[in-house]
């Protein structure tokens, strides 16, 4: 006997799921706009926002003045699916506005921003996700009170890797 009207719905392998998955693009940006208004913040709170860019990802980590308590993290690999896309200036925005919104629900309203880039025998300059992330923070309602390089230059180091001649490919 079947039933009309029910359908049996059959298990979806991995391959549908993560073209569904695929296909949800979340905007952060709405869900800091949110916050921003459903908060009113009580007092000014200042936090700390820490953020290292290389080519490959864009990692924020919002703290208190301090350093010591971690209010709100973000990378660029939370919000994209793919590996190389970790560190475009796309993933790092949306992980500020995810940031933002938790930082605002927190209560914090003023951040001074600290950017790193890799240093030491890598690049020492930020990747393409830093400057993506200070104008999200600063779209989101959050007050930007410093913007402060603080890339490790080495002044004098150890030998840089490859040996005499060099890298040979």
């Amino acid at each position: 006997m079947k039933m009309a009207g029910k359908k049996k719905s059959e298990p979806k392998t991995k391959k549908e799921q993560h073209k569904e998955s695929a296909k949800e693009n979340i905007s952060y940006e709405n869900v800091a706009l949110e916050a921003q208004q459903k908060y009113v913040p009580k007092a000014i709170r200042w936090g700390v926002a820490h953020i290292y860019s290389s080519k490959n990802n864009t990692l924020i980590t919002l703290t208190d003045l301090s350093g010591c308590e971690t209010i709100a993290t973000g990378s660029g690999g939370m919000v994209v699916n793919t590996g190389h896309e970790e560190g475009s200036p796309h993933a790092g925005m949306q992980a500020a506005y995810k940031v933002a919104a938790t930082a605002l629900e927190k209560g914090v309203t003023n951040i001074n921003i600290k950017i790193r880039a890799p240093g030491g025998h890598g690049s020492k300059i930020p990747g393409p996700g830093a400057q993506a992330v200070v104008r999200a923070l600063a779209r989101s309602g959050i007050k930007i009170g410093s913007i402060e390089d603080v890339t490790p230059i080495p002044t004098d180091t150890t030998k840089r890797p490859g040996g005499r001649r060099g890298r040979r490919v």
